[in-house]
C-alpha cells in the first residue's frame, strides 16, 4: 500500500501488519507476520520511526512498535505533497550556456593587460608559460596569488627569479629551430589566453572552450615534462644525434 507513495516494499509490509494489529508488536512478531527478513527488520523499523510512520517504546524486556494512525499518515503525506508542489511551482530554472567561442586578440598592450586581468581574477589555479622577459613583469602578481592560496605553476624560457616552487626554467639551446616568442595562460582550468608573434605582430586567442582548455593544459604539461627531462638527462640526450635532432625541432 505505502509503495504507491514512495516507501519500500518492506516498509509497506511492516506498516500493514502493525496497522492490522490491536496490540504493539516486537521485532520477532513483526518478522513472523510481515515476511520481512530478520536480518533486515531492525533497519526497516528504525527507518520507519525516523519517517514518522511508526512509534517505538522500550521496556525492560523488549522494544515494542505500533503504527501511527492512518489518518495522521495521510495528513502528513498530503502536507508534504502540497509543499513539494509549491516548491516546484516557485523554482526558477536557469541554463548556463557553454561558451565555446574563440576570441581573437591583437596588440601586445592589449594582450598584456588581458593577461594581468585574468591572473588577478584567478580563484584556484594559474598555469603560465612564456619567455622570461614577459613573465618577469607578472612574477610579483603571481607570487601574490600563490600567497593567497592559488595554485601557480610557471614555465619560463630563460632564467627567471621567483619564489614560486613550481617554476620550471628552460635555457634555450642555440640549435633550437622552433623556439618562438609566445605566452600561454590557463586560469582555473577553464579559460586560456594563448598568444604568439605572427608576421612581426603579437596576436592570440582567448576562450572558455572546454576542449581547447583541455588541449592547452596538456600542451603546458607537455612542455614542462620535456623541460624537466631534458634538464635532467641533457648530456645523454645531446650525445645522441638522432634524438638531439628531434628535440631541436620541438617548440618547447
Amino acid at each position: 500500500m505505502l509503495q504507491k507513495f514512495g516507501f519500500t516494499q518492506y516498509e509497506s509490509q511492516v506498516f500493514e501488519v502493525l496497522s492490522a494489529s490491536h496490540q504493539p508488536m516486537d521485532a520477532s512478531t513483526i518478522v513472523r507476520f510481515s515476511q520481512v527478513p530478520k536480518s533486515k527488520v531492525y533497519e526497516v523499523l528504525n527507518r520507519m520511526v525516523e519517517k514518522g510512520l511508526i512509534l517505538s517504546s522500550s521496556t525492560d524486556r523488549k522494544k515494542l512498535y505500533n503504527a501511527v494512525p492512518l489518518e495522521t499518515i495521510i495528513e502528513n503525506l498530503t502536507t508534504e505533497f502540497e509543499a513539494n508542489v509549491e516548491d516546484l511551482r516557485n523554482k526558477e530554472y536557469t541554463h548556463t550556456p557553454i561558451d565555446d567561442r574563440v576570441w581573437t586578440v591583437k596588440n601586445s598592450r592589449t594582450i598584456s593587460s588581458l593577461t594581468k586581468e585574468l591572473t588577478e581574477n584567478a580563484n584556484s589555479s594559474i598555469y603560465i608559460s612564456g619567455w622570461n622577459e614577459h613573465l618577469k613583469a607578472l612574477t610579483p602578481l603571481l607570487e601574490q596569488k600563490k600567497n593567497e592560496g592559488v595554485t601557480v605553476e610557471m614555465l619560463s624560457v630563460g632564467e627567471l627569479e621567483s619564489s614560486i616552487p613550481q617554476t620550471h626554467v628552460l635555457i634555450p639551446n642555440e640549435g633550437h629551430e622552433a623556439l618562438e616568442r609566445y605566452q600561454l595562460l590557463i586560469v582555473d582550468e577553464k579559460e586560456i589566453l594563448f598568444a604568439g608573434i605572427e608576421q612581426g605582430e603579437w596576436q592570440g586567442i582567448q576562450t572558455l572552450s572546454r576542449s581547447l582548455v583541455k588541449f592547452f593544459t596538456e600542451f603546458f604539461y607537455h612542455d614542462v615534462a620535456l623541460t624537466e627531462i631534458t634538464k635532467k638527462y641533457e648530456n645523454t640526450l645531446m650525445e645522441d644525434e638522432s634524438i638531439k635532432k628531434i628535440l631541436m625541432k620541438l617548440r618547447y
